[in-house]
């Protein structure tokens, strides 16, 4: 994966109803951790990390490249929203487009943040990238994350089998101007 090219990076905070996408800081560094090594969030990415890995590995202000938007609640994390260019992907048909990836705390489940963050990330994508398709891979067996992919305006392009489980690709069209 690499970087989205010519994006000022980091934008402005993207402020919402309830949350505020901005760029990682230090004080992220313990949410990512616990993000990385719940075997919750993982349970369809391929398990966990191990926690002293990860506090071996992770910089102190993580995750910080253009695409990489952490998901703030009331001053804390919750969550991560990754845009990502798709190279090297193993399906042609997601090849070189943006690839939308999110990761969610379990306490921060089921109150509607992913649909609100990923739709606060896209509008922003559509603004300084206009006219280009996005892209989402999850394991068909995750019925949230399909839910979710609905809801964002993606359709599916095929199943593919990979990491040992049955892969959906969706695909949401480019937002041009008229839409």
């Amino acid at each position: 994966m690499i970087d989205l090219g010519s994006v000022v990076w980091p934008p402005a905070p993207i402020k919402t109803g309830r949350l505020v996408l901005r760029e990682p800081e230090p004080r992220d560094r313990p949410a990512f951790i616990e993000l990385l090594a719940s075997p919750e969030v993982h349970t369809y990415l391929g398990g966990p990390r191990p926690r002293d890995e990860l506090e071996r590995e992770i910089p102190e202000v993580p995750e910080r490249w253009p695409g990489s938007f952490v998901v703030d609640l009331d001053g804390s994390m919750i969550g991560q929203i990754l845009l990502r260019r798709a190279t090297g992907h193993c399906r042609p048909a997601a090849e070189g487009k943006a690839d939308l990836g999110y990761l969610f705390l379990p306490r921060a489940w089921g109150f509607g943040y992913a649909a609100e963050a990923c739709a606060a990330a896209l509008g922003w994508f559509d603004g300084v990238l206009p006219g280009e398709p996005v892209v989402l891979t999850t394991q068909s067996a995750n019925v949230g994350s399909m839910r979710l992919a609905a809801k964002l305006g993606f359709t599916e392009v095929e199943r593919f089998e990979a990491w040992d489980a049955e892969q959906w690709l969706g695909l949401r069209p480019p937002v041009t101007s008229s839409d």
